[in-house]
């Protein structure tokens, strides 16, 4: 089976204009890239100060955030998780997530499996400003956390 290679700066297009968000907002999707077929991968740099502008959740598809430089906070469900760089977040399906970043930005590259395949939309469900209205209870716990209702 052969291998893929792509920069994931320089040849994939930068869809974050497509999130109605800020205008610096990147976002990168390297699934069919790298004709990946049993993950996905995307790369996203939120600017300082601002939150990505959708919540979303998915049926069967879990992720991992991985902040790769900058810092800030992930909303899962109903709790706030600090941001360093270097941490790795796991987020089960079912549950909600968001994110925003600290003072020198937030980038991040988020692996997703299963592939989600020819329609991903089918297996997400998002919402604009979902964390807009919420209070923070944060958390600074580096343990796993169980699902809701485990």
């Amino acid at each position: 089976m052969p291998f893929t290679h792509r920069n994931l700066k320089e040849d994939l297009e930068d869809l974050g204009s497509n999130f109605d968000g800020s205008p610096d907002l990147e976002f990168r999707a390297a699934t069919k890239a790298l004709e990946l077929k049993e993950s996905g991968l995307t790369y996203q740099r939120v600017p300082p100060g601002y939150r990505f502008p959708y919540g979303h959740t998915h049926k069967k598809q879990e992720e991992v955030y991985v902040v790769v430089r900058g810092s800030g906070r992930m909303k899962v469900d109903d709790e706030i998780v600090e941001l360093r760089e270097w941490d790795a977040v796991r987020v089960p399906p079912g549950m909600w997530r968001g994110y925003e970043a600290g003072p020198e930005g937030l980038e991040l590259l988020v692996v997703g499996a299963p592939s989600l395949g020819d329609a991903p939309r089918d297996d997400v469900e998002g919402r604009r400003d979902w964390w807009a209205d919420w209070l923070p209870r944060r958390s600074t716990s580096r343990r796993a956390r169980a699902p809701a209702g485990a």
